[in-house]
């Protein structure tokens, strides 16, 4: 059988499904947890360094804890090493096929390398169960407090993932490193001191193909890179935060323009969502309706009920509420539960499908007890429908974005199944959802995610993804729903825009025809420009001073 992609809205619901998430017991304090399928079996497991109880402190919580999961939302542990309290984040930094480990913490306390800095990495077997240490130059910037909230991106473009990272608390900052390869990482960006609520996660917000990050942190929120490795604050016209930042900070694509867009909770612990006009270079208000105040603490952007429109789950002290979005500001509330008081937030996700049943589902960790006792409880939450058909639903990319031959990016998707094991072939077109249609890989584990070393001879602003999802005789095809851009090598060699007098007698307007005036082209922000000279026009891609026309 084959089928092609249906969409099917009706109302979500979430029910527990916690059942081995109960050791080892936790303690108290922040953390963070991701949702990843670390031993490739096709099913998420999660993964986290644990809270201010790791290792060994009044509880059994030690090194990095994984917790394998069964496809159905069933959990078991496995521990390793000697240090915790921390972020982390997930992907293969060498490039062997096998999941690593980037992570952050508090308590460096083990006696060998492998938990002995502030930040660090290491590389996994394809088990989830050993470590080798990959650390070299980490957290050497006069870091002593301690690091939290951590995440892996391409910010250089050079097909490797790199590495950031946010304070733990106040004084140790704000630090990227660059992935040598072998090993040894080169911090690129950074400072030190300030407040923080320890978020970390990277996205392309202005869609100039670089790699940007959001930050839970007293001295700015948002930072726009250059694809070599710096960065510059882009806050703009978001509303002020507090001296803590702006807590919560999570990214996603809520207008469908392939840029991400931000979620954070504001000074009043309400709910605010802004998103990134790239034309304009400023931050529209897309919050519309969404509480202004409240108890809240974080956010997650994501669809979760696969429409196509970003949705927006919140959490604080007890209280999850899903919002659904419709890609203009509106949203509207669906559904939502409380977790036992005093649920204070430890760590919060979303995003993937553990029970392979269409639909992504929910993980926290918040405080639970009375005072003096209170105690961490690590609860997930499956989306409660049962699949009909087989079915696979692209997340990223999903058309509009920006992205560099030869860097290193994620292709996601969500997947329906009603019973079996599937695996995923992808497919990409450069000439549109017509094909013709090139192997990107086949035979994928079907645990929505893919980490994708983009060839180095692509360039088309016409792409798509053809998803194939397979199990036993029956199949499911879905394409990604509009074009996305993939910009060549070339664009990142030093060919330097001309002197202004070579531009006397030509037109420079933006991607909406709007004519510029500038000084010079150094004053030009970063981004897809068009240049008319004797009735020919010609595009350009500008990256600080750089040009390429194709």
């Amino acid at each position: 059988m084959y089928h092609l992609l249906i969409s099917i809205i009706f109302s979500l619901s979430y029910i527990p499904s916690s059942n081995g998430l109960s050791y080892p017991e936790w303690e108290g304090g922040r953390s963070e947890i991701e949702m990843e399928d670390v031993n490739d079996d096709g099913n998420i497991d999660l993964l986290t360094i644990g809270d201010h109880g790791s290792p060994y402190v009044n509880t059994q919580e030690h090194g990095i804890m994984v917790y394998f999961g069964d496809g159905q939302g069933s959990w078991s542990n496995y521990m390793n090493g000697d240090f915790g309290y921390g972020g982390i984040a997930i992907g293969d930094v060498n490039n062997d096929g096998y999941k690593d480990a980037g992570y952050s913490m508090h308590h460096n306390y083990s006696s060998n390398d492998f938990g002995d800095q502030l930040t660090e990495v290491a590389l996994g077997d394809g088990t989830g169960m050993n470590w080798i240490p990959w650390d070299d130059n980490l957290a050497n910037e006069g870091q002593d407090w301690g690091m939290f909230g951590t995440d892996f991106a391409d910010i250089n473009n050079d097909g490797l993932l790199d590495i950031g990272a946010n304070s733990f608390g106040a004084d140790d900052g704000v630090h990227l490193y660059i992935n040598n390869s072998d090993g040894t990482w080169t911090h690129t960006f950074g400072f030190l001191g300030g407040n923080s609520t320890m978020d970390f996660v990277f996205g392309d917000v202005n869609n100039d193909g670089n790699m940007d990050f959001a930050v839970a942190h007293q001295y700015g929120t948002v930072y726009f890179g250059d694809g070599a490795g710096n960065f510059t604050g882009a806050d703009g016209n978001l509303p002020p935060g507090g001296s803590l930042g702006r807590p919560g900070v999570s990214l996603g694509d809520v207008d469908n323009d392939g840029g991400m867009d931000l979620a954070f909770i504001n000074t009043d612990d309400g709910i605010e969502v802004w998103c990134y006009d790239e034309n304009q270079d400023l931050w529209v208000d897309y919050s519309g309706n969404l509480p202004s105040s409240g108890n809240y603490q974080a956010t997650q952007l994501f669809d979760m009920n696969m429409d196509g429109y970003i949705d927006l789950c919140v959490y604080g002290n007890g209280i999850f509420e899903l919002y659904l979005g419709d890609g203009s500001g509106n949203w509207t509330y669906e559904t939502g539960f409380t977790l036992p008081s005093p649920g204070d937030l430890s760590a919060f996700r979303t995003g993937r499908d553990a029970d392979h049943n269409g639909f992504p589902d929910i993980v926290i960790v918040a405080d639970s007890g009375s005072w003096w006792s209170y105690i961490n409880k690590v609860k997930f939450f499956k989306e409660a429908s049962t699949p009909s058909q087989l079915e696979i639903k692209p997340v990223y990319p999903k058309g509009g974005e920006n992205l560099y031959a030869g860097s290193v990016r994620f292709i996601d998707w969500i997947s329906a199944v009603p019973s079996g094991q599937g695996y995923v072939k992808l497919e990409i077109s450069l000439s549109g959802p017509s094909g013709p249609w090139y192997l990107i890989a086949d035979n994928l584990p079907d645990n929505g995610r893919y980490q994708w070393l983009i060839p180095s001879n692509y360039s088309s602003n016409s792409c798509y993804i053809k998803y194939t999802l397979k199990v036993q005789n029956d199949s499911a095809v879905a394409i990604t729903p509009n074009a996305f851009s993939i910009i060549p090598v070339s664009v990142k060699e030093n060919y330097r825009i001309p002197e202004i007098a070579r531009f006397k007698g030509k037109f420079i307007f933006d991607k909406t025809g709007r004519i510029l005036r500038f000084k010079s082209p150094s004053s030009l922000k970063p981004g897809v420009y068009f240049v008319m000279d004797k009735s020919k026009i010609k595009k350009i891609f500008l990256i600080r001073n750089q040009e390429v026309i194709w």
